[in-house]
């Protein structure tokens, strides 16, 4: 077997001593570390990267002279950025070559925000790790990470000094991406065998999710839970539009009202229309537009106190929408199922959207639900078919209906 390879993204000219350090603990493995040296202060130290920093420079279209200029005189964030574009032109051939296995980056905030924006262009499932004290940054990490598979290892310690507690963090990052590199077994996914289909999920669905998989199974097809807290439906809509699904199943909505008014899980502006716009088969439901998600905000505590609410924990407090936000929300569904051009389904269950807000439960409010469906009714045009079923969301029985009209949308499209 070919040895497998880890592009290790660094700046040397600032981090010199630390990253040969890495590069020597890499090869202990039997891995061989590819350097690429992204350096825009200074003349780094000899020997210089696998990959120099003039050539990340060229490739991002300036010259070293000019990123070294402006990062001393005039804009730095300019020649960031030319790193960043350099660097990932770079990847992107290596890894379409079959070059690298793994990508692993360790250093402070700009050295973490150039290696995980090189990180983003490779592909789901592609060994990446970032080892820095930023890791755990509330302002940053999502910069950083996005919706993307990177692995943040915090250090705690500033990468500077060869120091024993240092060491002690970098061998750490480097047995953890290594062994991710020796484990892999490939990326992306081999659709020839069945086709793959997104399923949302989230607690108060897990019932339906949890049998809706094996009836998937049971049709041969492969199906994949995507989590919608927010960034999980940013992800599930950014993999659609690459093509990674041949259909969805869209048990939980939620994210489009959190967005709306501004919850934790905020799934995106875009929601649901990925599936809309890139042509494939989707059941889309109701559930989690029962609640609004703002644990751990006080900002919105007061203002939701009156309201009905569930209290998981200090972090997870849903809040009901009211009538008049489930009109508003409704009126969003139909709007971007509108744009929908492959078969499409809008299900819809009768005794509660969630486990929260069945009859008896925390979040109960037919009256909001009612709302609801009197205005998706109005604003969904007649193309796309709108199933009502005396069912709740949560159970074996709705999973089954949802997996069956998905099944007969996605025959009906292979027939045409």
């Amino acid at each position: 077997m070919p040895q497998k390879c880890i592009l290790v993204t660094v700046n040397l000219d600032t981090r010199g001593p630390e990253f040969a350090f890495v590069k020597e603990a890499i090869e202990k493995r039997g891995l061989k570390p590819i350097i690429m040296d992204f350096s825009m202060e200074m003349e780094p130290p000899s020997p210089g990267g696998d990959i120099t920093c003039e050539e990340v420079a060229k490739a991002g279209g300036m010259s070293i002279e000019e990123v070294r200029y402006n990062y001393n005189k005039a804009d730095r964030n300019k020649v960031t950025e030319n790193q960043i574009t350099g660097g990932r032109k770079i990847a992107q051939q290596l890894f379409k070559e079959g070059k690298i296995h793994g990508a692993f980056g360790v250093g402070g905030g700009t050295s973490t925000l150039i290696s995980t924006s090189i990180m983003k262009i490779l592909p789901f499932g592609f060994p990446k790790l970032m080892a820095s004290p930023m890791a755990a940054h509330p302002r940053y990490i999502d910069k950083y990470v996005g919706t993307k598979d990177i692995t943040m290892h915090h250090t705690v310690l500033d990468i500077v000094g060869l120091n024993p507690l240092l060491k002690m963090q970098m061998m750490n990052a480097v047995g953890a991406i290594c062994g991710m590199v020796e484990m892999s077994e490939g990326w992306g996914i081999d659709k020839k065998e069945m086709p793959v289909v997104a399923v949302t999920g989230f607690g108060s669905a897990e019932r339906a999710v949890e049998h809706a998989i094996g009836f998937l199974e049971n049709l041969n097809y492969q199906p994949i839970v995507c989590h919608s807290q927010g960034v999980g439906d940013k992800a599930m809509d950014e993999m659609i539009a690459d093509g990674f699904f041949d259909g969805v199943i869209d048990f939980v909505t939620g994210g489009i009202s959190d967005e709306l008014f501004n919850g934790n899980c905020a799934g995106g502006p875009n929601r649901i229309l990925a599936a809309c716009r890139a042509k494939v088969p989707q059941v889309v439901c109701p559930g989690g537009l029962d609640k609004i998600s703002y644990g751990g905000r006080s900002d919105l505590q007061e203002r939701f106190s009156s309201r009905k609410m569930k209290i998981t924990d200090f972090t997870r407090v849903q809040v009901r929408t009211s009538p008049e936000e489930c009109e508003q929300i409704a009126r969003v569904v139909a709007e971007r199922l509108n744009e929908a051009v492959a078969p499409t389904i809008f299900l819809y269950p009768q005794k509660g959207w969630s486990a929260m807000s069945e009859e008896g439960m925390h979040l109960y409010y037919p009256e909001a639900h009612e709302a609801f469906l009197r205005e998706i009714k109005e604003h969904l045009k007649k193309e796309i078919k709108l199933v009502e079923v005396p069912l709740a969301l949560n159970s074996r029985e709705f999973a089954r209906k949802a997996v069956e009209m998905f099944d007969q949308l996605y025959k009906s499209l292979e027939k045409l």
